[in-house]
């Protein structure tokens, strides 16, 4: 099994940068799609972005392109969200999630086996 802890949520100002870690254990992430999804209170679970396993296909929601970067280091078994112009309804928690490859490009829930405990970010205005 994969274990998964995110580390790197806080309180930033709209239009500010925070970089969001995913460090894993029990397995390496090298054979994983690793995705990132948030969530704000009182609404579902929302894909944010994605990773294949060969490191060299990602994909994102429309809402973060162009703001937020996903790359993975997998000698370090850690993946990344690199957040920028971050903006209020960016506000959520957010969850590292690790799956295995399946056909189709990896943005909902089901793609996913593991799943860390999530992050706050705060995003003030």
């Amino acid at each position: 099994q994969v274990q998964l802890v995110e580390s790197g949520g806080g309180l930033v100002q709209a239009g500010g940068s925070l970089r969001l870690s995913c460090a894993a254990s029990g397995r390496t992430l090298s054979s994983y799609d690793m995705g990132w999804f948030r969530q704000a209170p009182g609404k579902e679970r929302e894909f944010v972005a994605a990773i294949r396993w060969t490191g060299d296909i990602t994909y994102y929601a429309d809402s973060v392109k162009g703001r937020f970067t996903i790359s993975r280091d997998n000698a370090e078994n850690t993946v990344y969200l690199q957040m920028n112009s971050l903006r209020p309804e960016d506000t959520a928690v957010y969850y590292c999630a690790a799956g295995t490859p399946g056909l189709l490009p990896p943005r909902y829930q089901y793609n996913y086996d593991y799943w860390g405990q999530g992050t706050q970010v705060t995003v003030s205005s």
